[in-house]
């Protein structure tokens, strides 16, 4: 049977940028028709944004099915993730729960460090709360982490390291419900992230700014952190956290490929606060504990209640960074380009002119 259908879907913080596509994903009703799909956010604005986005998106694309799909299934509820009473109510006629609700920029995390517990920590453990207390009869509960969780630096990562290590003991809690968490790193032309940026500052005339040449970052897009969410409902077991297996790149690359052949220039910064020069998405312990779910990496739980269900061999012997198998200007140009962020006609074809 497939995990969506007639299920009643709760997505806090769901006018995001992931929120959106997986809000659009689970109405398309490739892996089930829900019975319902509520987005919960405390931004009437957005929502009401989103409403119309959806409704003028759909309508241009003549995609009648997801079209009448949001008009009979979609329902916005305002409410925020830090207060326990809107929480609680939302969650209560919920049989699936994606926590995607985050304080989720680097340096804003960074100077308001209590905001971000609030909201990344007091957030989950809300939503685990109503479940226990209430005895409510929820089956699953994704919380959206990042790879900023693993061996954290900065306040950002460290209240999501956090989330996680709630929800993955709340499988102890609520023994009926099953808790999971899914981990990915930069996001292409998320809300907040750098091709957003790159591209602005291309508009602008430049310079465009790069923090650190050495710096990496794994790619993916959002329709791929969503893969990444639905198999983790559809193979995770009770605690894991799934791990999509991703290319990385250069950022003076996706710079470079961004620019193409403008008469633009590039600068470096210095490192923000609690920035990385790498990610990693699987850090040297948890490799140990790292099995591969269809094609994604699952960490097992580090607590023996949870690990019931364990694999003679880890596939990984060392971290998983962005440092690593780092894709070549070309490959990083083609990802871009095939991802349809470049700003110009400039594609694969004008690499050579570049280099």
């Amino acid at each position: 049977m497939k995990p969506f259908e007639g299920k009643r879907i709760l997505i806090t913080g769901g006018t995001g940028s992931l929120g959106k596509v997986l809000t659009r994903r689970l109405l398309s009703c490739e892996e089930g028709t829900p019975r319902k799909v509520t987005v919960f956010s405390r931004d009437e604005a957005k929502q009401h944004f989103m409403r119309l986005e959806f409704r003028n998106m759909l309508l241009s694309a003549t995609d009648e099915v997801i079209y009448h799909n949001f008009q009979q299934l979609l329902e916005f509820r305002i409410g925020d993730v830090r207060d326990y009473a809107s929480v609680s109510a939302a969650v209560r006629n919920s049989d699936i729960v994606f926590n995607a609700a985050a304080l989720k920029q680097v340096p804003t995390c960074e100077y308001f460090p209590f905001e971000a517990v609030r909201t990344n920590i007091g957030g989950p453990e809300n939503i685990v709360r109503a479940i226990e207390n209430n005895d409510l009869a929820v089956e699953t509960v994704v919380g959206i982490s990042t790879d900023k969780a693993c061996k954290p630096v900065n306040a950002m990562g460290m209240t999501k390291a956090i989330q996680e290590r709630i929800l993955i003991q709340a499988n102890l809690r609520c023994p009926h419900t099953r808790f999971l968490c899914a981990r990915y790193g930069n996001v292409l032309a998320s809300r907040g992230s750098v091709i957003p940026l790159f591209q602005e500052q291309i508009r602008c005339g430049g310079p465009v700014t790069i923090t650190d040449v050495k710096m990496t970052r794994f790619l993916l897009g959002l329709e791929d952190a969503v893969d990444t969410i639905i198999a983790a409902v559809k193979h995770g077991l009770p605690g894991e956290t799934f791990i999509p297996r991703v290319p990385s790149a250069l950022m003076t690359n996706v710079a470079d490929a961004l620019i193409g052949r403008r008469k633009i220039e590039t600068c470096v910064t210095g490192i923000r606060p609690g920035e990385k020069v790498h990610e990693i998405l699987v850090g040297e312990e948890e490799a140990q504990r790292t099995v591969i779910r269809d094609k994604y990496y699952a960490i097992r739980p580090m607590l023996p209640e949870l690990d019931n269900h364990k694999e003679s061999e880890p596939c990984l012997t060392a971290e998983y960074s962005s440092a690593d198998n780092v894709m070549s200007f070309e490959k990083t140009l083609q990802m871009l380009e095939e991802r349809k962020l470049l700003l110009s006609c400039y594609t694969s074809e004008h690499a050579e002119i570049l280099r």
